[in-house]
Protein backbone atom coordinates (compact mmCIF):
# COMPACT_ATOMS: atom_id res chain seq x y z
CA UNK A 1 0.00 0.00 0.00
CA UNK A 2 1.37 3.43 -0.90
CA UNK A 3 2.32 5.59 2.06
CA UNK A 4 -0.04 8.48 2.73
CA UNK A 5 1.47 11.95 2.52
CA UNK A 6 0.96 14.59 5.15
CA UNK A 7 -1.06 17.64 4.25
CA UNK A 8 1.88 20.08 4.39
CA UNK A 9 4.63 17.69 3.32
CA UNK A 10 6.93 19.03 0.58
CA UNK A 11 6.74 16.91 -2.51
CA UNK A 12 8.58 16.63 -5.78
CA UNK A 13 12.09 16.60 -4.34
CA UNK A 14 12.86 13.39 -6.16
CA UNK A 15 10.58 13.91 -9.14
CA UNK A 16 11.75 15.10 -12.56
CA UNK A 17 11.58 18.89 -12.79
CA UNK A 18 9.45 20.09 -15.68
CA UNK A 19 11.17 22.22 -18.31
CA UNK A 20 9.96 25.81 -18.36
CA UNK A 21 7.41 26.64 -21.03
CA UNK A 22 8.95 28.05 -24.19
CA UNK A 23 7.84 31.46 -25.32
CA UNK A 24 8.42 33.48 -28.43
CA UNK A 25 8.34 30.49 -30.77
CA UNK A 26 7.41 32.74 -33.68
CA UNK A 27 10.80 34.42 -33.49
CA UNK A 28 12.76 31.40 -32.28
CA UNK A 29 15.90 30.45 -34.13
CA UNK A 30 16.31 33.82 -35.76
CA UNK A 31 19.13 35.13 -33.62
CA UNK A 32 20.08 38.65 -34.52
CA UNK A 33 19.07 38.33 -38.15
CA UNK A 34 16.16 40.76 -37.99
CA UNK A 35 18.32 43.54 -36.61
CA UNK A 36 21.22 42.84 -38.96
CA UNK A 37 18.99 42.65 -42.03
CA UNK A 38 17.33 45.87 -40.94
CA UNK A 39 20.68 47.67 -40.85
CA UNK A 40 21.58 46.26 -44.27
CA UNK A 41 18.27 47.52 -45.68
CA UNK A 42 18.89 50.96 -44.18
CA UNK A 43 22.24 51.08 -46.01
CA UNK A 44 20.45 50.14 -49.24
CA UNK A 45 17.86 52.85 -48.59
CA UNK A 46 20.58 55.49 -48.13
CA UNK A 47 22.28 54.41 -51.35
CA UNK A 48 19.05 54.51 -53.36
CA UNK A 49 18.27 57.94 -51.90
CA UNK A 50 21.68 59.27 -52.95
CA UNK A 51 21.22 57.73 -56.39
CA UNK A 52 17.90 59.54 -56.82
CA UNK A 53 19.59 62.85 -56.00
CA UNK A 54 22.52 62.10 -58.33
CA UNK A 55 20.00 61.16 -61.01
CA UNK A 56 18.23 64.47 -60.47
CA UNK A 57 21.51 66.36 -60.81
CA UNK A 58 22.31 64.36 -63.94
CA UNK A 59 19.00 65.44 -65.40
CA UNK A 60 19.38 69.10 -64.41
CA UNK A 61 22.86 69.26 -65.98
CA UNK A 62 21.68 67.49 -69.18
CA UNK A 63 24.28 64.79 -68.62
CA UNK A 64 22.15 61.70 -69.07
CA UNK A 65 23.02 61.09 -72.73
CA UNK A 66 26.77 61.58 -72.41
CA UNK A 67 27.38 57.81 -72.27
CA UNK A 68 25.79 56.35 -75.38
CA UNK A 69 26.27 52.65 -74.64
CA UNK A 70 25.07 50.26 -71.97
CA UNK A 71 27.94 48.17 -70.68
CA UNK A 72 26.88 46.77 -67.30
CA UNK A 73 30.34 45.46 -66.38
CA UNK A 74 33.05 47.05 -68.54
CA UNK A 75 31.30 50.41 -68.28
CA UNK A 76 32.46 50.64 -64.68
CA UNK A 77 35.92 51.61 -65.97
CA UNK A 78 36.01 55.25 -67.11
CA UNK A 79 38.29 56.51 -69.93
CA UNK A 80 41.90 56.20 -68.75
CA UNK A 81 43.76 57.88 -71.57
CA UNK A 82 43.38 60.79 -73.93
CA UNK A 83 42.57 58.36 -76.75
CA UNK A 84 39.81 56.79 -74.63
CA UNK A 85 38.32 60.22 -73.93
CA UNK A 86 38.39 61.14 -77.59
CA UNK A 87 36.66 57.87 -78.49
CA UNK A 88 33.85 58.52 -75.96
CA UNK A 89 33.48 62.10 -77.15
CA UNK A 90 33.27 60.93 -80.76
CA UNK A 91 30.36 58.62 -79.87
CA UNK A 92 28.55 61.51 -78.20
CA UNK A 93 29.12 63.74 -81.22
CA UNK A 94 27.09 61.34 -83.36
CA UNK A 95 23.79 61.83 -81.49
CA UNK A 96 21.21 64.56 -81.96
CA UNK A 97 21.75 66.17 -78.57
CA UNK A 98 25.28 67.15 -79.49
CA UNK A 99 24.52 68.16 -83.09
CA UNK A 100 21.44 70.24 -82.27
CA UNK A 101 22.10 71.49 -78.76
CA UNK A 102 25.71 71.05 -77.64
CA UNK A 103 27.82 71.47 -80.79
CA UNK A 104 29.76 74.17 -78.93
CA UNK A 105 31.22 71.62 -76.51
CA UNK A 106 34.91 70.89 -76.29
CA UNK A 107 36.38 67.77 -74.71
CA UNK A 108 36.71 69.54 -71.35
CA UNK A 109 32.99 70.38 -71.38
CA UNK A 110 32.11 66.83 -72.32
CA UNK A 111 34.08 65.45 -69.38
CA UNK A 112 31.86 67.36 -66.94
CA UNK A 113 28.62 65.78 -68.14
CA UNK A 114 30.31 62.41 -68.62
CA UNK A 115 31.33 62.23 -64.95
CA UNK A 116 27.77 63.01 -63.79
CA UNK A 117 26.32 60.13 -65.81
CA UNK A 118 29.21 57.80 -64.95
CA UNK A 119 28.69 58.55 -61.26
CA UNK A 120 24.97 57.83 -61.58
CA UNK A 121 25.64 54.47 -63.20
CA UNK A 122 28.34 53.64 -60.65
CA UNK A 123 25.82 54.19 -57.86
CA UNK A 124 23.61 51.58 -59.51
CA UNK A 125 26.49 49.11 -59.58
CA UNK A 126 27.32 49.78 -55.93
CA UNK A 127 23.69 49.21 -54.92
CA UNK A 128 23.64 45.94 -56.86
CA UNK A 129 26.85 44.81 -55.17
CA UNK A 130 25.63 45.71 -51.67
CA UNK A 131 22.37 43.84 -52.25
CA UNK A 132 24.13 40.77 -53.66
CA UNK A 133 26.72 40.51 -50.88
CA UNK A 134 24.16 41.11 -48.14
CA UNK A 135 21.49 38.77 -49.49
CA UNK A 136 23.78 35.80 -50.06
CA UNK A 137 25.58 36.38 -46.76
CA UNK A 138 22.32 36.05 -44.86
CA UNK A 139 21.04 33.28 -47.13
CA UNK A 140 24.10 31.03 -46.89
CA UNK A 141 24.27 31.50 -43.13
CA UNK A 142 20.54 30.74 -42.87
CA UNK A 143 19.89 33.96 -41.01
CA UNK A 144 16.92 35.14 -43.07
CA UNK A 145 13.68 34.97 -41.02
CA UNK A 146 10.95 32.65 -42.22
CA UNK A 147 8.90 34.23 -44.99
CA UNK A 148 11.45 36.93 -45.80
CA UNK A 149 13.59 35.31 -48.49
CA UNK A 150 11.11 36.10 -51.26
CA UNK A 151 10.71 39.70 -50.11
CA UNK A 152 14.44 40.35 -50.07
CA UNK A 153 14.85 38.59 -53.41
CA UNK A 154 12.14 40.87 -54.81
CA UNK A 155 14.30 43.90 -53.99
CA UNK A 156 17.18 42.44 -55.98
CA UNK A 157 14.91 41.66 -58.91
CA UNK A 158 13.48 45.18 -58.93
CA UNK A 159 17.02 46.59 -58.76
CA UNK A 160 18.02 44.61 -61.84
CA UNK A 161 14.86 45.72 -63.62
CA UNK A 162 15.67 49.32 -62.69
CA UNK A 163 19.03 49.06 -64.45
CA UNK A 164 17.34 47.77 -67.61
CA UNK A 165 14.70 50.52 -67.48
CA UNK A 166 17.49 53.06 -67.01
CA UNK A 167 19.04 52.06 -70.31
CA UNK A 168 15.59 51.85 -71.95
CA UNK A 169 15.15 55.47 -70.87
CA UNK A 170 18.59 56.63 -72.08
CA UNK A 171 18.22 54.83 -75.40
CA UNK A 172 15.16 56.96 -76.20
CA UNK A 173 17.46 59.99 -76.36
CA UNK A 174 20.50 58.38 -77.99
CA UNK A 175 19.27 59.04 -81.52
CA UNK A 176 20.64 60.36 -84.76
CA UNK A 177 18.58 62.15 -87.37
CA UNK A 178 15.33 62.30 -85.38
CA UNK A 179 15.87 65.76 -83.78
CA UNK A 180 15.46 64.17 -80.33
CA UNK A 181 17.64 65.85 -77.72
CA UNK A 182 16.17 64.43 -74.50
CA UNK A 183 15.04 61.13 -73.08
CA UNK A 184 11.35 60.32 -73.31
CA UNK A 185 9.60 61.88 -70.32
CA UNK A 186 7.32 58.86 -69.89
CA UNK A 187 10.32 56.57 -69.61
CA UNK A 188 11.90 58.96 -67.13
CA UNK A 189 8.73 58.81 -65.03
CA UNK A 190 8.83 55.01 -65.16
CA UNK A 191 12.47 55.04 -64.04
CA UNK A 192 11.85 57.40 -61.12
CA UNK A 193 8.59 55.69 -60.19
CA UNK A 194 10.31 52.31 -59.83
CA UNK A 195 12.98 53.93 -57.64
CA UNK A 196 10.24 55.14 -55.30
CA UNK A 197 8.61 51.70 -55.31
CA UNK A 198 11.94 50.22 -54.20
CA UNK A 199 12.31 52.87 -51.49
CA UNK A 200 8.75 52.21 -50.35
CA UNK A 201 9.34 48.47 -50.04
CA UNK A 202 12.58 48.99 -48.14
CA UNK A 203 10.80 51.40 -45.77
CA UNK A 204 8.01 48.91 -45.12
CA UNK A 205 10.48 46.08 -44.52
CA UNK A 206 12.57 48.18 -42.13
CA UNK A 207 9.48 49.15 -40.15
CA UNK A 208 8.27 45.55 -39.99
CA UNK A 209 11.65 44.14 -38.98
CA UNK A 210 11.89 46.71 -36.21
CA UNK A 211 9.23 44.85 -34.23
CA UNK A 212 8.97 41.15 -33.30
CA UNK A 213 6.72 39.07 -35.52
CA UNK A 214 4.44 38.18 -32.64
CA UNK A 215 4.03 41.89 -31.86
CA UNK A 216 2.96 42.59 -35.44
CA UNK A 217 0.47 39.73 -35.39
CA UNK A 218 -1.11 41.00 -32.20
CA UNK A 219 -1.10 44.63 -33.35
CA UNK A 220 -2.88 43.80 -36.60
CA UNK A 221 -5.91 42.69 -34.59
CA UNK A 222 -6.37 46.30 -33.48
CA UNK A 223 -5.74 47.94 -36.85
CA UNK A 224 -7.66 51.11 -37.63
CA UNK A 225 -9.38 50.04 -40.82
CA UNK A 226 -10.67 53.46 -41.84
CA UNK A 227 -7.28 55.04 -41.32
CA UNK A 228 -5.53 52.27 -43.23
CA UNK A 229 -7.79 52.95 -46.22
CA UNK A 230 -7.25 56.71 -46.09
CA UNK A 231 -3.48 56.42 -45.73
CA UNK A 232 -3.38 53.92 -48.59
CA UNK A 233 -5.22 56.43 -50.78
CA UNK A 234 -2.82 59.18 -49.71
CA UNK A 235 0.14 56.96 -50.55
CA UNK A 236 -1.20 56.26 -54.04
CA UNK A 237 -2.01 59.94 -54.61
CA UNK A 238 1.50 60.97 -53.54
CA UNK A 239 2.98 58.40 -55.91
CA UNK A 240 0.91 59.81 -58.78
CA UNK A 241 2.18 63.30 -57.97
CA UNK A 242 5.76 61.98 -58.01
CA UNK A 243 5.20 60.57 -61.50
CA UNK A 244 3.77 63.89 -62.69
CA UNK A 245 6.79 65.62 -61.20
CA UNK A 246 9.01 63.32 -63.25
CA UNK A 247 7.14 64.40 -66.39
CA UNK A 248 7.82 68.02 -65.41
CA UNK A 249 11.52 67.26 -65.03
CA UNK A 250 11.65 65.29 -68.27
CA UNK A 251 10.66 68.27 -70.40
CA UNK A 252 12.12 71.02 -68.18
CA UNK A 253 8.61 72.30 -67.57
CA UNK A 254 9.66 73.73 -64.22
CA UNK A 255 11.72 76.36 -66.01
CA UNK A 256 8.97 77.41 -68.40
CA UNK A 257 6.50 79.35 -66.22
CA UNK A 258 8.24 80.91 -63.23
CA UNK A 259 5.43 82.97 -61.69
CA UNK A 260 3.05 81.86 -58.96
CA UNK A 261 0.16 81.48 -58.26
CA UNK A 262 -0.60 82.39 -61.90
CA UNK A 263 1.09 81.12 -65.04
CA UNK A 264 2.15 83.84 -67.48
CA UNK A 265 -0.25 86.14 -65.64
CA UNK A 266 -3.29 83.88 -65.96
CA UNK A 267 -4.77 80.86 -64.23
CA UNK A 268 -4.53 78.49 -67.20
CA UNK A 269 -1.33 78.61 -69.27
CA UNK A 270 -1.48 79.83 -72.87
CA UNK A 271 -1.05 77.36 -75.73
CA UNK A 272 -1.73 74.44 -73.43
CA UNK A 273 -2.97 72.32 -76.35
CA UNK A 274 -0.63 73.47 -79.10
CA UNK A 275 0.84 70.02 -79.79
CA UNK A 276 -0.74 67.52 -82.15
CA UNK A 277 -2.15 64.98 -81.45
CA UNK A 278 -4.09 66.36 -78.50
CA UNK A 279 -3.15 63.65 -75.98
CA UNK A 280 0.55 64.40 -76.39
CA UNK A 281 0.08 67.74 -74.63
CA UNK A 282 -0.53 65.92 -71.34
CA UNK A 283 3.03 64.58 -71.29
CA UNK A 284 5.03 66.94 -73.53
CA UNK A 285 3.47 70.41 -73.33
CA UNK A 286 5.47 72.27 -70.63
CA UNK A 287 2.64 74.62 -69.71
CA UNK A 288 -0.03 71.96 -69.38
CA UNK A 289 2.24 69.47 -67.58
CA UNK A 290 3.30 72.09 -65.02
CA UNK A 291 -0.33 73.16 -64.58
CA UNK A 292 -1.35 69.56 -63.89
CA UNK A 293 1.50 69.23 -61.38
CA UNK A 294 0.36 72.38 -59.58
CA UNK A 295 -3.30 71.35 -59.46
CA UNK A 296 -2.42 67.84 -58.31
CA UNK A 297 -0.31 69.40 -55.56
CA UNK A 298 -3.25 71.46 -54.32
CA UNK A 299 -5.54 68.42 -54.44
CA UNK A 300 -2.97 66.30 -52.60
CA UNK A 301 -2.73 68.93 -49.88
CA UNK A 302 -6.53 69.02 -49.51
CA UNK A 303 -6.78 65.25 -49.28
CA UNK A 304 -3.81 65.21 -46.92
CA UNK A 305 -5.69 67.53 -44.56
CA UNK A 306 -8.68 65.17 -44.59
CA UNK A 307 -6.45 62.20 -43.75
CA UNK A 308 -4.64 64.19 -41.07
CA UNK A 309 -7.90 65.21 -39.38
CA UNK A 310 -8.85 61.54 -39.18
CA UNK A 311 -5.36 60.48 -38.10
CA UNK A 312 -5.18 62.94 -35.23
CA UNK A 313 -8.24 61.22 -33.72
CA UNK A 314 -6.43 57.89 -33.51
CA UNK A 315 -6.49 56.15 -30.15
CA UNK A 316 -2.74 55.54 -30.40
CA UNK A 317 -0.26 58.28 -29.60
CA UNK A 318 2.45 57.19 -32.03
CA UNK A 319 -0.07 57.01 -34.85
CA UNK A 320 -1.23 60.56 -34.14
CA UNK A 321 2.37 61.79 -34.17
CA UNK A 322 2.98 59.98 -37.47
CA UNK A 323 0.10 61.75 -39.19
CA UNK A 324 1.13 65.09 -37.70
CA UNK A 325 4.54 64.49 -39.25
CA UNK A 326 2.97 63.76 -42.64
CA UNK A 327 1.09 67.05 -42.50
CA UNK A 328 4.20 68.99 -41.52
CA UNK A 329 6.38 67.50 -44.26
CA UNK A 330 3.64 68.04 -46.82
CA UNK A 331 3.48 71.74 -45.92
CA UNK A 332 7.25 72.06 -46.31
CA UNK A 333 7.12 70.29 -49.67
CA UNK A 334 4.46 72.66 -50.99
CA UNK A 335 6.58 75.65 -49.96
CA UNK A 336 9.72 74.19 -51.55
CA UNK A 337 7.77 73.38 -54.71
CA UNK A 338 6.64 77.01 -55.07
CA UNK A 339 10.19 78.19 -54.44
CA UNK A 340 11.47 75.81 -57.11
CA UNK A 341 9.15 77.44 -59.64
CA UNK A 342 10.10 80.98 -58.63
CA UNK A 343 13.82 80.20 -58.92
CA UNK A 344 13.49 78.43 -62.29
CA UNK A 345 14.35 75.00 -60.88
CA UNK A 346 17.84 76.02 -59.79
CA UNK A 347 19.76 72.85 -58.96
CA UNK A 348 20.05 73.17 -55.13
CA UNK A 349 16.36 74.00 -54.72
CA UNK A 350 15.20 71.43 -57.27
CA UNK A 351 17.24 68.69 -55.57
CA UNK A 352 15.85 69.75 -52.19
CA UNK A 353 12.35 69.46 -53.65
CA UNK A 354 13.17 65.94 -54.83
CA UNK A 355 14.71 65.01 -51.49
CA UNK A 356 11.68 66.24 -49.53
CA UNK A 357 9.52 64.14 -51.87
CA UNK A 358 11.41 61.07 -50.64
CA UNK A 359 10.90 62.16 -47.03
CA UNK A 360 7.17 62.69 -47.60
CA UNK A 361 6.91 59.28 -49.25
CA UNK A 362 8.60 57.65 -46.24
CA UNK A 363 6.50 59.37 -43.56
CA UNK A 364 3.26 58.51 -45.40
CA UNK A 365 4.30 54.85 -45.51
CA UNK A 366 5.24 54.98 -41.83
CA UNK A 367 1.84 56.44 -40.94
CA UNK A 368 0.13 53.71 -42.93
CA UNK A 369 2.23 51.05 -41.20
CA UNK A 370 1.23 52.37 -37.78
CA UNK A 371 -2.42 52.39 -38.85
CA UNK A 372 -2.15 48.72 -39.80
CA UNK A 373 0.09 47.74 -36.89
CA UNK A 374 -0.64 50.27 -34.12
CA UNK A 375 1.63 50.47 -31.11
CA UNK A 376 -0.48 50.08 -27.98
CA UNK A 377 -0.37 53.06 -25.64
CA UNK A 378 -0.94 52.74 -21.92
CA UNK A 379 -3.54 54.92 -20.23
CA UNK A 380 -0.75 56.88 -18.58
CA UNK A 381 1.05 57.28 -21.92
CA UNK A 382 -2.15 58.41 -23.59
Amino acid sequence: MAEKRKLFEEVGTTEKVRAPAQTGLIDAGRGGARGAIRVWLMVLFALVFVMILVGGATRLTDSGLSITEWRPFTGAIPPLSEADWQAEFAKYQEIDEFRLQNAWMQLSDFKVIYWWEWGHRQMGRVIGLVWTLGFFWFLLRRRIPAGWTGRLLLLGGLGGLQGAIGWWMVSSGVTSGTTTTDVHSGRLATHLGLAFVILGLITWYVLSLGRPERDLMQARRTKETKLVGLSTGLMHFAFLQILIGALVAGIDAGRTYTDWPLMAGQFFPPQAFAIEPLWLNFIENPGLVQFIHRMAGYALLAFGIVVWLRGRRSAHGRTRVAFNTVMGVMGVQIAIGITTVLYEAAMPIALLHQGIAVLLWVVIIRARHLSLYPVATSLRGA
